[in-house]
């Protein structure tokens, strides 16, 4: 502060304590970009229209956010702009989590009438680093300051406290009550201590009243009303004035005052602040220091990960209802409100409806500094029909440890087909207690992305065979000009047909530069009908599609032949969808598609089709996986579905990855396998794995009494029909026999490196010497632990003992490792996993898959992972093989590739590619209730 002598005031230069501040809040930014590289706090600036003066107190703004690290952006808008595309504009920055401050410059220079207070309210109060947000504002005058202070009263404040002068029990008065300068600076005077007097034009005797004053703010608006017999002697003077008055010895013609006649009063008080240079430069100062502040609030949420979630608790009934009922008992939070609990920005998820909502991949790449959590795969042992409860496990898991372990946990599971809901094995949600709700929608639509996939495998089912005709029925010429498109009378090659270009060897970009040599190479896909591989799809059990003839009308031409159809969830799009990593990967993936091969034996991929653009938009959102809640409240992201026996059966690498970085360092992503260890599990570990580079941390295996009883000889277990008495009476002879397919399980995990925690899925009709027969017998056998669970009664308490073990175990260092390396050959990987997963003596291949597994690694496919395409029924190719056979033989009878998704899928015995519904579905059970708008009958 510099003094200009005995007797004058001393002067509170806001410039200097404004240069201070800004040093200070540059070693802040630099703090946390130590910790977070390339971390910055971002401030956006509105501006509607060019006033000069506006020009001038933004380039004030960038300047100073310069100087300090933070990345500020301009955002002029014309005059012209409406109201609504300003609402809109702000929305999107509101929803940019890069983006921590927003101001909208004053005043707004525009033509259309704009409500300026509507504008200012619809900056995010989380945001408004001016403090003018009414919400921003009602908490100052409450005395809550865990929101944003205004910037130029809190720089007067500041000013204040740098003279030294002890605000508690001051007289303070304000000279003005404007919502931005007077209002807010006597509330924060007040929440000072001080006693306070607003003072406005209609006061009476006004200078008898300042002249009270200890502390005098003087925000009015006219050029040097306040004289110095105004100021009481000693007194502090914060002048936020500034008027322009004519002054002929400028050049300007004019000069800037404040609103007190500074040359009487600085002989009256003990302080005084410039104008220029007293509260203006604080202004701007405050504002950067709420923009760090904000930033700051966003960087130790990104450091701590530390979710506030809110749990949901349970109304246990006894006995227990039927899973449908015990959903539709429990209300769902509304799905925005989970998301802000996990910490997610309302710009990265996007509603459908209140309880469902599509979380943007994006979230990975704005938290790519954090470091990912713990990650757990469930899978099972091998099932009987009905299955173990491997999904109930999952969500029993994730319940006990967000809810009653306080960690934050996400559950990945696989979105349910369709075919399977209304035909006999039901949904996929979960049951009992241990549920994602809400369940209806879960097991049905729910966000649209299996559709989404069958559509687009259609599409590409579609171009196969239109390309096929039209190649068929039309001249070179006349396909390359109805392929090379005139655009404004000029042909053009589009981008797709570029790359087709560049593959075929033709280094050409005007379509009238290619000989008619090289036209026919262009247009001439010439696909073989017998090499096609690529069928349609539907999400529906019709055994009557598995093979079908095509192009039975007259408009054909004749140009029929034999294809089928498969269950949505087993194309190669669904498969792409769960591997790849990013849109550009999708994109990438879906381009390298194989669909057969042209009669010269070259593959022949969508991209040749021209149809990968196409694919990609409709994939668009699928892309994306959806957000939903256990029946405790802790979150779950639900995401594509390949069939375990046909595909890779796995979750996706999106979903996991999107977890991992929510969940942070001391969190935990609990992720669903398909089936048994053999199939599911391997698939996992080195298919799913290997793409993303996720190092799991242990494996929970699912097992049951009634399981192993089956493996132990008892009598086969069929949907629809009551169990038998070996199954509802204790029989520890069939548990103990049965035991040594829960051991090979065990092994299968041990070979992976990773810790294996057996969770022992309680049913009611199980006792407890079966449960603790199977506990002792895992436990010598290699696992972890085993943890008897009866989540399904009693939700997450029933799986806390499970909890315990799989956090003792996620805290061991990784040890996992692939089962094969990508440099073996195909068939060398084949014989890896079909003796070390399978209990395979030896692997017999069909003379044709012999010579297409050659043919593949001579196209260069050699170096992709093996997908095992069998039965989930049996270790064997067999599903009536039960136990843990050994040394047995496994024919391979044919084999596909699967270019876009990055694997070879090689079949073991008949595999059913399209379920057929029963004598009796689920469906005769389902009803609509018109009066209510429920679901009867859905489990």
């Amino acid at each position: 502060m510099a003094s200009q002598g005995d007797g004058v005031a001393k002067v509170l230069s806001g410039t200097e304590v404004a240069k201070e501040i800004r040093l200070g809040l540059a070693d802040d930014v630099a703090k946390m970009a130590k910790v977070l590289p390339d971390y910055k706090p971002g401030l956006a600036i509105v501006q509607v229209g060019g006033r000069e003066d506006s020009n001038v107190y933004i380039r004030m703004k960038l300047k100073a956010a310069e100087e300090i690290g933070i990345s500020a952006t301009r955002h002029q808008f014309p005059r012209t702009i409406t109201e609504a595309e300003l609402l809109m504009k702000l929305k999107k920055l509101n929803d940019d989590p890069s983006i921590h401050g927003i101001i909208v410059q004053m005043p707004l220079d525009c033509d259309n009438k704009i409500d300026s207070h509507l504008i200012t309210d619809s900056v995010s109060p989380d945001k408004d680093v001016d403090g003018l947000n009414t919400i921003n504002e009602g908490r100052v005058a409450v005395g809550d300051m865990g929101g944003f202070l205004p910037c130029t009263p809190n720089g007067c404040i500041e000013l204040i406290k740098r003279s030294g002068t002890p605000m508690q029990g001051a007289q303070a008065v304000v000279l003005g009550r404007s919502k931005i300068v007077g209002t807010p600076a006597s509330e924060l005077l007040k929440w000072n201590n001080a006693t306070v007097t607003v003072c406005h034009s209609r006061t009476k005797n006004l200078e008898k009243v300042t002249a009270q004053a200890d502390i005098l703010v003087v925000a009015i608006g006219q050029p040097e009303m306040v004289k110095g017999s105004w100021v009481k002697p000693g007194a502090v003077v914060i002048d936020c004035g500034i008027n322009a008055i004519p002054d002929p010895t400028k050049k300007t013609g004019q000069r800037l005052v404040g609103d007190v006649a500074y040359d009487e009063a600085k002989l009256v008080a003990s302080y005084i602040t410039p104008v220029p240079g007293g509260v203006g430069p604080m202004t701007v100062a405050m504002l950067m220091k709420n923009t760090v502040l904000s930033a700051q609030r966003a960087f130790d949420k990104l450091i701590s990960c530390k979710w506030n979630l809110r749990h949901l608790p349970l109304k246990l009934q006894s006995p227990i209802p039927s899973d449908i009922a015990i959903a539709r008992a429990q209300e769902p939070k509304d799905i925005m409100q989970l998301a802000q609990e996990i910490g997610l920005f309302p710009g990265e998820v996007e509603q459908y409806g209140s309880k469902k909502a599509k979380i943007n991949i994006s979230v990975v790449d704005r938290l790519k500094h954090s470091k990912n959590g713990k990650y757990v795969v469930v899978a099972g042992i091998t099932p009987t029909p009905l299955g173990e409860g491997k999904s109930t496990t999952t969500i029993g898991l994730s319940q006990a440890l967000s809810v009653h372990k306080g960690k934050n946990a996400f559950a990945c599971v696989r979105q349910p087909s369709q075919g399977p809901t209304f035909g006999i094995k039901g949904g996929a949600a979960g049951g009992g207690y241990s549920q994602v709700i809400p369940m209806e929608e879960f097991n049905l639509h729910l966000t649209g992305d299996i559709h989404a996939v069958t559509a687009a495998n259609n599409l590409l089912a579609a171009q196969i065979d239109a390309r096929m005709f039209h190649e068929a029925t039309q001249s070179d010429t006349d396909l390359f000009d109805r392929l090379v498109a005139k655009i404004g009378g000029v042909k053009k090659f589009s981008e797709i047909q570029l790359r087709r270009l560049q593959r075929l060897g033709i280094n050409k970009t005007e379509p009238d530069s290619l000989s008619p040599e090289e036209k026919k190479r262009f247009v001439r896909l010439d696909i073989n009908p017998e090499t096609i591989t690529w069928p349609r799809v539907l999400d529906t059990n019709d055994r009557y599609l598995r093979e079908v003839t095509i192009g039975q009308s007259p408009t054909e031409k004749g140009k029929t032949r034999k294809t089928g159809f498969m269950i949505s969830v087993a194309s190669e799009i669904m498969a792409i969808l769960a591997l790849a990593q990013s849109m550009d990967d999708m994109i990438e993936r879906l381009a390298k598609i194989v669909i057969g091969y042209d009669n010269n034996g070259n593959p022949v991929t969508a991209d040749d089709l021209g149809v990968t653009g196409a694919l990609a938009i409709l994939l668009k959102d699928a892309i994306h996986p959806t957000l939903m809640q256990t029946l405790e409240g802790s979150p779950v992201l639900v995401h594509t579905g390949p069939f375990a026996n046909i595909a890779h059966g796995c979750s996706s690498i999106v979903a996991d990855s999107v977890a991992l970085k929510l969940v942070g360092p001391e969190g935990y992503v609990i992720t669903e396998a398909g089936f048994g260890s053999d199939i599911g599990m391997e698939k996992f570990m080195n298919i799913k794995c290997r793409t993303s580079g996720h190092v799991p941390n242990a494996m929970v295996l699912v097992t049951t009494v009634r399981a192993l009883k089956m493996h132990g000889g008892g009598p086969p277990v069929v949907p629809g029909i009551p169990l038998k008495p070996e199954y509802t009476k204790e029989n520890l002879e069939l548990v103990k026999k049965g035991v040594c397919n829960l051991q090979k399980h065990i092994s299968n995990g041990l070979k992976h490196g990773v810790p294996v925690i057996v969770a022992i899925n309680r049913f009611k009709e199980d006792t407890d010497a079966e449960l603790n027969l199977i506990k002792e017998m895992s436990e010598s056998s290699g696992a972890f632990r085993a943890v008897i669970c009866s989540h399904f009664a009693t939700g997450g308490p029933g799986a806390l003992q499970l909890a315990d073990a799989v956090i003792e175990a996620c805290n061991k260092p990784s040890s996992f490792k692939l089962l094969y390396q990508s440099s073996l050959s195909l068939r060398e990987k084949l014989n890896v996993v079909a003796k070390e997963m399978f209990g395979a003596g030896e692997v017999v291949c069909s003379p044709l898959v012999e010579q297409r597994l050659k043919d593949y690694e001579a196209q260069g496919y050699g170096n992709l992972p093996i997908c095992m395409a069998k039965t989930s029924l049996s270790l064997s190719g067999d599903a009536n093989v039960k136990g843990a056979p050994t040394g047995f033989t496994l024919a391979i009878n044919n084999v596909t590739l699967s270019a876009g998704a990055g694997f070879v899928v090689l079949y073991c015995g008949q595999i059913t590619f399209l379920p057929g519904l029963s004598t009796r579905p689920s469906f005769f059970d389902m009803k609509y209730d018109t009066a209510t708008g429920e679901i009867h009958g859905l489990f």
